[in-house]
């Protein structure tokens, strides 16, 4: 059986169904909530479905391309959260623990009631050493191989 464009495209958004897919089912059935990274990650996925139903419908030689730059910006994504969970550099404020530099103390309490339950910097469920964020990373570094080899056959 030959991987034809199509069968590249229809390989790629599913591997994106599947991991958006997982995701959810870590949410709402593993009750594990997402921090604000993990939320970030999911939308080049959705980007990355849809654009796969246009290039099954319409041969365009751009839509794979696209198909790609999405996987490769939601790897990127968990590219950065992985380095963050090891803490090689720092995350945003908003979903990493950080310094109390020079805060009084009302401004304190309503940072920590503002601030977001779930961090970042934290490595929420692994598999083998390897976190959520990281197994995104590689598996859309994967799907971003298959856009492209499905864009040279465009």
């Amino acid at each position: 059986m030959e991987l034809t464009r199509n069968r590249l495209v229809l390989l790629a958004t599913a591997g994106s169904v599947a991991l958006l897919g997982g995701a959810f089912a870590f949410q709402y059935i593993g009750g594990l909530a997402p921090c604000k990274l993990c939320l970030t990650a999911r939308w080049p996925h959705a980007a990355a479905i849809l654009i796969g139903i246009v290039a099954l419908l319409l041969p365009w030689r751009v839509l794979p391309w696209l198909g790609a730059l999405a996987a490769a910006a939601t790897s990127a994504v968990g590219v950065y959260h992985t380095g963050i969970e090891r803490h090689w550099w720092q995350g945003p404020t908003s979903c990493s623990s950080g310094p109390i530099d020079q805060i009084d103390a009302s401004a304190l309490l309503e940072q920590i009631l503002a601030a977001p339950v779930v961090r970042c910097d934290e490595v929420a469920w692994a598999l083998g050493g390897i976190s959520m964020a990281s197994w995104n990373a590689i598996l859309s570094a994967a799907l971003v191989v298959i856009w492209v080899v499905a864009a040279r056959r465009a």
